[in-house]
């Protein structure tokens, strides 16, 4: 069984009491902070999840978006 807990002043303090008797051997593994995604990594996690856009979302997004004219009918 294991339990949760922080380190205050010193002294482990556990998050839930766990009824353990007084006395009671433990062994105390330290958990080393989760790294924290950068906002590209947070990105790239979203790549190919967008259903149903027209083909041409890429090229005319501000037309979509906005309402600017449509690049693709603009003769360009």
């Amino acid at each position: 069984m294991s339990y949760r807990g922080h380190i205050k002043g010193g002294v482990v303090i556990l998050d839930e009491p766990a009824g353990l008797p007084e006395g009671a051997e433990v062994q105390v593994h330290p958990v080393e902070p989760a790294k924290a995604a950068t906002v590209w990594e947070k990105l790239l996690a979203l790549a190919g999840q967008a259903d149903g856009l027209p083909k041409d979302a890429a090229e005319n997004l501000d037309h979509y978006l906005y309402g600017t004219p449509d690049l693709t009918r603009s003769g360009r």
